[in-house]
């Protein structure tokens, strides 16, 4: 049996691997189990309706991104006080931030709702699709409390030292979907109802299952308990959360901008293609984004501990890593380019050509943002949400919504495309600046 691994120990990179993996296929495995709904709506709902659940999720993850928000900021704040050796008052943190996020997702819920029809129209549905976009919504976002607590307890558990139970939980709640896809769209013909209702399911899964597990005795650092409820603790988890919380929104916003240029110069075919490389990316990036949320307790622990030469060797590692994996995935997005846009649109010749041309183009974003992903999740876990919060915020909201606002105007549809790359060149030119000017601040270079 091998060694447990705890957040106090050295980190080589054979164990900073093994400690990020759990967390890496956890957030593969996310994605795929989220590519499966439009797989299945793709090939038995058609492309129609595939366009209108791409228009649709942006809106219900704006909502989702709470979770996201206070599991990476909390996470940071917990981490740094497990490090102090305050084991108490880390449940007291960790309870309030859950108890805090049922409420807040239940908010979510009534808010989304009210609000669904206006907004499907606003981001774009026309005709048929709006009443599509409104029935995926209705079915999803009565999960919303759920969907929130998955997305936070991804990150707790890394917390907790038991990324293996993250990875666990994902992938039941992404069995549960799968089989669910294939029950109501496969076999029943439910169509986009039925991969809305197989999604809040698994999502309920992924979200209730870890909240009965730490409400229980467990072998964990962390525990429910009655929270001392503090203002402060949802000030600083926010503060540290608010990169992820800015980038989530951002991309909600910044697809609803691709989809509306897409819209203008292509039709429903630009939003169904879009729709395919977001699939797609989704998984990619989720490398990327596992091992820097894998990281981030590990980082936060020592620098609550004070150790600055553990803080240099994380980094110093983070960099090779993501550096190795920016190379690799690059390749094998380009490689597979045919065959994964085939899973979705090869029954149209057209949009199947479209599809993989734009791929090949927007993978080589692959090359600069996972640097700045991790730039970003490594400033949070410091518990500076500013400098993550200015990395993140430029590079989706400012960058990306520029370049795809201006470069369709000198290249029209390869215009659209290519801002990805554009706009993640400039978020690495700002991620080394903010290294850079840091390294004093907090020892770790």
């Amino acid at each position: 049996m091998s060694e447990k691994i705890q957040l106090s120990d050295h980190f080589t990179y054979k164990k900073l691997l093994r400690f990020t993996f759990p967390t890496i296929v956890m957030m593969i495995f996310t994605s795929i189990y989220g590519v499966v709904d439009g797989i299945f709506v793709s090939n038995f709902a058609g492309k129609t309706a595939f366009a209108a659940i791409n228009i649709v999720i942006p809106y219900t993850m704006l909502f989702g991104t709470l979770g996201i928000m206070v599991g990476t900021g909390g996470t940071a704040l917990i981490s740094m006080t497990l490090g102090t050796g305050d084991h108490k008052r880390a449940n007291y943190i960790f309870s309030q931030l859950v108890y805090g996020s049922i409420l807040a997702g239940i908010f979510c819920t009534i808010l989304g709702i009210a609000l669904l029809r206006p907004a499907s129209i606003l981001m774009g549905a026309e005709g048929a699709m709006i009443d599509l976009c409104v029935d995926y919504g209705l079915y999803t976002l009565p999960a919303m409390t759920a969907f929130i607590l998955q997305n936070e307890f991804q990150s707790f558990c890394s917390a907790a030292e038991k990324p293996g139970l993250g990875l666990g939980l994902t992938v039941a709640a992404g069995i549960t979907n799968i089989l669910l896809d294939a029950l109501f769209v496969g076999l029943f013909h439910w169509g986009l109802t039925g991969a809305a209702l197989a999604t809040a399911l698994s999502q309920c899964v992924g979200g209730l299952v870890p909240l009965i597990y730490f409400s229980r005795p467990n072998p964990t650092p962390l525990r429910l308990c009655r929270p001392k409820w503090e203002a402060m603790v949802f000030v600083r988890t926010c503060t540290n959360g608010s990169s992820e919380l800015m980038s989530n929104i951002s991309l909600s916003i910044v697809s609803i901008l691709y989809n509306l240029q897409l819209m203008n110069l292509v039709g429903e075919d630009g939003v169904a293609a879009y729709g395919v490389i977001m699939y797609v990316n989704f998984i990619f990036i989720a490398v990327f984004l596992g091992y820097s949320i894998g990281a981030a307790p590990v980082v936060g622990y020592h620098y609550g501990a004070g150790n600055h030469s553990e803080l240099k060797n994380l980094l110093r590692k983070g960099l090779t890593i993501i550096g190795v994996l920016s190379v690799t995935l690059t390749a094998v997005a380009i490689a597979l380019s045919g065959p994964l846009c085939g899973i979705f649109v090869g029954y149209d010749a057209s949009l199947f050509d479209m599809t993989k041309w734009a791929f090949i183009l927007y993978s080589a974003s692959f090359l600069f943002c996972g640097f700045n992903i991790f730039g970003s999740s490594f400033f949070t876990a410091l518990n500076n949400g500013l400098i993550s919060a200015l990395i993140s915020f430029l590079r989706t909201m400012i960058f990306q919504t520029a370049c795809v606002l201006i470069l369709p105007i000198f290249w029209e549809l390869d215009g659209v495309w290519v801002s990805i790359i554009v706009a993640e060149l400039l978020a690495l030119v700002l991620t080394v600046i903010c290294f850079i000017k840091n390294k004093d601040r907090y020892h770790y270079a």
